[in-house]
């Protein structure tokens, strides 16, 4: 059967994980993954798999796989990438989705975090570019900013973030705008370099370039 991104999104058991995952990770003082994360991870990973012109259903997967891309944290944080791809499994097969696109959506699902994902294959490669490059004011749950660990500094000063290829297809470009009173460039670089250095395979399994640009330098 082949199911939809629609279909996924309004279902509410996927729902519900969703937000019992967030409410899980904000007990523990994670930044903010309820439906705001997943529903930009989703259009950011359509946007690069358009642009690149793949099919409209692979498009379509790394919706469905950046939608679901996070359920796994309900389990634990640790390899929540892999709980997720399990539990992706369970729902998905039970919708009835077919084998080849079940297979595409938990791998993607399965590889997506820098402790452990490799980009083996395109939706999975898109998925890392557009879950890395979330990074926002509003992701910050914590509203005291005297009590702002590193996670929160960095992610408060970023004023905006947006993934861009270039008309070529050549490079990827990961544009940030920060306010360097709340964090230094050095500190996103400290907690970010191994998300960077997977988004540079992620990009390069799309037959891209990768590029960090802050604050209108390229820093990568």
């Amino acid at each position: 059967m082949m199911i939809t991104f629609e279909e996924i999104r309004k279902n509410l058991d996927i729902k519900t994980y969703i937000k019992k995952s967030d409410d899980a990770l904000s007990v523990l003082g994670f930044t903010e993954h309820s439906f705001s994360h997943v529903l930009k991870v989703s259009d950011a990973a359509a946007y690069i798999l358009t642009t690149l012109g793949y099919s409209d259903r692979e498009v379509e997967l790394v919706k469905i796989a950046g939608y679901m891309h996070d359920i796994g944290n309900l389990v634990n944080r640790i390899e929540h990438s892999q709980s997720g791809a399990v539990m992706a499994f369970r729902i998905l097969d039970k919708l009835g989705m077919e084998t080849e696109d079940l297979s595409d959506v938990i791998a993607a699902i399965g590889n997506h975090d820098e402790g452990t994902g490799v980009p083996i294959s395109p939706i999975a490669a898109a998925l890392i570019l557009a879950d890395k490059s979330d990074v926002r004011r509003s992701r910050v749950r914590n509203r005291n900013v005297d009590a702002f660990d590193i996670h929160d500094r960095v992610n408060y000063s970023v004023q905006s973030a947006e993934l861009k290829i270039d008309e070529e297809r050549k490079n990827i470009t990961l544009l940030l705008r920060i306010d360097d009173s709340f964090s230094s460039v050095m500190e996103f670089f400290e907690i970010f370099m191994e998300r960077m250095i997977l988004c540079r395979k992620a990009a390069e399994k799309l037959q891209l370039r990768f590029q960090l640009n802050i604050n209108g330098q390229n820093l990568i």
